[in-house]
């Protein structure tokens, strides 16, 4: 009886084997993705566990969870990344999983946006259309290495994470603003809420909210602005000039607000924006328009 017992089970373990063998690595990364799900975690276990919190199927408003490293690299698959995104010079590869994968494997709504957190406050915030556009990834692993950094460096140390695109080419312009890549590094947390109660926060209001140069103003903020300035707990809190100061200088120093998207160094010299050079007087007026009708004062 023993004998035949252990037979069986030696018949058990050539045939898992056998299955194991037979399942390409590419669906054993698909049924890693489909179970992140099941991995989340209700408590930290390492400095380089990623948050995830907002829509996520059987979460309840205001939870968090993690994922480890380890779950993400099981879902993960090599990529190539070309110079043209801007976090590299030359071609690098990488281990990452697309934010839409991730976003399918959560539960998260397909309207949904993701959002990026960064350890220094910067947000990128992931529409379905620029994801749609883009495919931009979350990677874990740089040149067969993790990323070294952890949740308290402000340096330019990369990790835990950052995401790329393996090939980012714009898709539109609006006068002098092209369409940027989103690339933060130094991700800590991912983030998925519904798309029009975000930039719902930063919307234009009153008579002139419709006007051609307010929408365009209004567009090129979202991508630009909102990375860094907040408005509410929407927005990326980096600079620490809020979206109401913002609206006050277009309002009441329409010039110094100019100056300062252009060159903040020249208007305020401890300032760590990076300038706009390229932006021209028509795309300086359109933001200010815009500005302005996100302001309590002067707005119809």
């Amino acid at each position: 009886m023993w004998r035949m017992r252990g037979r069986r089970i030696g018949f058990l373990l050539v045939a898992i084997a056998i299955f194991c063998a037979a399942t390409p690595p590419s669906q054993a990364r698909a049924a890693a993705r489909n179970s992140l799900a099941a991995k989340l975690r209700t408590h930290r276990t390492s400095p380089t566990d990623l948050e995830i919190g907002g829509d996520v199927r059987g979460l309840a408003a205001g939870t968090t969870r993690y994922l480890t490293r380890e779950d993400l690299l099981a879902a993960s698959h090599a990529i190539t990344i070309s110079p043209d995104d801007d976090n590299f010079k030359t071609a690098s590869k990488v281990k990452a999983v697309s934010l839409d994968e991730l976003a399918r494997a959560l539960g998260v709504p397909a309207s949904d946006m993701v959002i990026a957190i960064c350890k220094d406050k910067y947000r990128g915030h992931y529409s379905r259309a620029y994801r749609s556009a883009h495919h931009p990834v979350l990677v874990m692993e740089l040149d067969g290495k993790p990323l070294p950094g952890s949740p308290e460096t402000e340096s330019d140390d990369p990790g835990p994470y950052m995401i790329v695109h393996a090939n980012f080419k714009p898709t539109f312009t609006i006068l002098a603003h092209s369409d940027e890549p989103q690339i933060p590094w130094g991700v800590v947390r991912l983030e998925f809420r519904d798309e029009n109660a975000v930039f719902g926060a930063i919307a234009p209001r009153g008579s002139h909210a419709a006007d051609v140069a307010v929408q365009n103003g209004f567009r090129i903020a979202q991508q630009n602005c909102f990375r860094c300035h907040n408005s509410g707990a929407e927005g990326g809190q980096k600079s620490g000039v809020t979206w109401a100061v913002l609206s006050a200088m277009a309002v009441n120093a329409p010039d110094f607000f100019t100056g300062y998207v252009r060159d903040p160094k020249v208007k305020s010299p401890e300032a760590q924006m990076p300038g706009n050079p390229q932006y021209d007087d028509e795309t300086l007026r359109a933001l200010t328009a815009y500005f302005r009708t996100s302001s309590q004062v002067g707005n119809p």
